[in-house]
Parts: structure tokens; sequence; C-alpha cells
């Protein structure tokens, strides 16, 4: 009896040190989260988060994540994917030319605006980079009318997201003072990414692809206060009264997916500091998990230290 209660007791302490290094990445998670409800208390509005670990599905932080959100433009994230999906498929070319019309052009497209209607020839691809890098709203139009609205939906209702709707074209202030607002929530739009970078959605070159569009620079939310050399395939969203920004952060080691919004803010810049807070304490964790062992040794790069 007593050679039993030794095994029993040998074995729970062994079990014991090789959860050790899991419970103490579960303190980080916990602080982690506490920080993130730390912003959304001293925020001005209202605010979501989804972030996932995306070699571990199950360690995520979710907050508000399965409220609906105004995207701004950060639906366009949607028309990407749909764009590379028949690119894919072969109903489209990426190399497909079109021809810049006077017709096409609406507010806030700093880049088709200063091109020739009528005598100017873009490609496809072209257009989805003035989209990601510039949000151009014409290009996005361009492509919307090319791939069509109700083929992006169709997609998005097969992969099973019900609060992700594209419902009107940018800048069409008609439908949205109508109720057609361009729609998603903080986890269903991370998981539209997580899906694609996890290759459910496109081959494995196609998926490159979209990922180097979208890791384009811009200016955005997510990137402030991260290392310059970080790549971060994101895109963020502007309306009154809303900030958001969604991506996937390639950290070395422990890439992550990172999506939050925000709306009725009485002071968009809150907003935007707000989204850059949580991605700067996100980055800190992933990068200190992806540099150490598993019970905690943080070793950087040059590190000779013992």
């Amino acid at each position: 009896m007593r050679l039993i209660l030794c095994i029993v007791f040998f074995a729970s302490l062994a079990s014991a040190q090789q959860q050790s290094p899991s419970i103490k990445q579960k303190v980080l998670w916990d602080k982690l989260n506490e920080t993130v409800k730390e912003v959304d208390r001293s925020l001005d509005g209202v605010m979501g988060v989804a972030v996932v670990d995306l070699g571990d599905e199950n360690s995520r932080i979710l907050l508000r994540a399965d409220e609906v959100f105004p995207t701004a433009s950060s639906i366009k994230i949607a028309v990407l994917v749909e764009l590379y999906r028949q690119a894919q498929s072969g109903k489209l070319k990426l190399e497909d030319i079109y021809t810049v019309q006077s017709t096409d052009l609406v507010p806030d497209s700093e880049i088709m605006e200063s091109l020739s209607p009528g005598i100017t020839k873009v490609t496809l691809r072209d257009l989805a980079s003035m989209m990601v890098v510039a949000s151009d709203n014409s290009a996005t139009n361009v492509l919307i009318d090319r791939i069509g609205m109700e083929n992006v939906n169709a997609t998005l209702r097969s992969m099973g997201f019900t609060h992700t709707k594209l419902q009107r074209k940018m800048m069409d202030l008609k439908a949205a003072s109508e109720g057609r607002e361009n729609l998603a929530s903080p986890r269903e739009l991370l998981q539209l990414l997580q899906d694609v970078y996890q290759g459910k959605v496109l081959n494995k070159e196609m998926t490159a692809e979209f990922f180097q569009m979208l890791s384009k620079h811009k200016i955005s939310f997510l990137p402030r206060g991260l290392p310059e050399d970080l790549k971060i395939a994101n895109k963020p969203g502007e309306l009154e009264g809303v900030r958001n920004d969604c991506g996937i952060v390639f950290v070395p080691n422990r890439p992550y997916g990172i999506c939050v919004m925000t709306s009725y803010l009485r002071r968009e810049h809150d907003g935007e500091d707000a989204i850059s807070r949580i991605s700067v304490a996100t980055y800190q964790m992933f990068d200190r998990l992806g540099r150490a062992s598993e019970y905690g040794r943080v070793i950087s790069p040059g590190n000779s230290s013992k």
C-alpha cells in the first residue's frame, strides 16, 4: 500500500512539473486580459476585441467579440478574399486590365482621382493594392463591381459567417442612411483571416500572395509602437465615431491574430489609441512567448549571457 502511495505521489509531482510551463503562460494571458479590460474601461465608447494564438486556437481573449460593429474600410478584407478566390478559380485574372473611368470617382480616392480617365489602364492587382495601401474607395468599388457584391456575401455565408456583410459600396451615404451598413463582429472578421491563414480558403500560392498584399505598408493602428520590420497583414477602418483594425501579426515562432473594433466614440483619437495600446501589449506577450523556452527563459538574438 505504501509503495502504491509513493508511486501516486511521484506521478502527481511529475505531472505538476510538466504542467508548470503552461501555468506560467496562463499568467501572461490573464495579465493581457486585464490590460484589455483596463483599456476598455477607460474608453469613452464601445469596444470589441478578439485575440487568438494561431498555434493554439484554445488560447484566446474575447471581449464583446460577437457584437456587430460597422466595419468601415476593414470590410475590404472580405473584398480581397473574394478577389483572390475568384482568381484561383479562374473566373478572373489579377493581371486583367481595367481602364479608369470618370464615373468611378467617389470621395477618399487619392490615387484614382489622380489618374487620367479613359486613358489610364490598371490591373486588378493594381486596384487591390490601391484598396489595401491607400484604402482608395474608387478602386474598391471597381473591384466590388468586378467580383460582385452578392458573391462576396455568398462566400461569407458559405464560411459560416452570419454577422459579416458587405451591404453597400464605399461612400454610399444614401445606403448607409437607409441602414445598409457594412458590418462584422471582431470574432468573425478575425476568423476570416484565420481561415485564409490556415489554407482553408486559398491554395498555398494564393494564400502567400494574399498576405503579401495585405501586409503592404499603410497608415494604421495595430503597427503603432511595434518594430518596423515586423510583418503585419492588416486593414484598418475609419468612420465618424468608429475606429477598427484587424490583422495577422507574424511574430517569429508565435504568429497571432488580433481584431479590435470600436464604435460610439466621443473622440476618434481615443479609439485609435485604444487599438494601439492593446496591440502593443499583445505583441509584447507573444514576442516573449516566441523567444522563450517552455519554462520562460527568454533568449534574444545575439544574447550570450548565462
